[in-house]
């Protein structure tokens, strides 16, 4: 149980961490849309709409919900063929090997070298479809690319 609550509130600290990181790099392509609304993102743990519920679980053990969530990121090692076309990056022409990222319901593509573009023909729904289950929660997007081997 203890366990539980720890892991719960360090992912929270983590996520704080991130808002205030993405804050601080605008310059990045996704962080606009990383960035928290203000009703995704309360100011303070006491005053989520959790914690207001009446509910069975003390909010210390309640899971995050999806919306606490930045984002979710996964590899594709294969070339990515999207509507009968293979992707391939408009910089460096890679066409594999991709780092896909799903914000929010946009799915932007990493390729090998670090370049980063939206793809508008791919959505949530698609990116459910093609990933398996989430294994590991990080804090930063240097975190998740340095665990998926980039």
């Amino acid at each position: 149980m203890f366990g539980r609550k720890r892991a719960i509130r360090e992912l929270r600290e983590i996520q704080q961490e991130t808002v205030e990181w993405l804050q601080a790099h605008p310059e990045l392509p996704f962080a606009q849309a990383l960035a928290p609304t203000s009703a995704t993102a309360p100011a303070s743990p006491v005053s989520t709409p959790a914690a207001e519920v009446d509910g069975f679980l003390p909010p210390d053990l309640r899971v995050p919900s999806r919306e606490e969530i930045a984002g979710m990121m996964m590899r594709y090692d294969k070339p990515l063929i999207i509507d009968g076309e293979v992707r391939s990056c408009l910089q460096c022409g890679a066409y594999r090997d991709w780092i896909l990222l799903s914000v929010r319901d946009e799915v932007w593509l990493r390729c090998r070298a670090g370049h980063e573009t939206l793809e508008p023909r791919l959505d949530a729904a698609w990116y459910n479809r093609n990933s398996g289950p989430m294994d590991r929660m990080h804090p930063t997007l240097e975190d998740g690319l340095k665990h998926l081997g980039y």
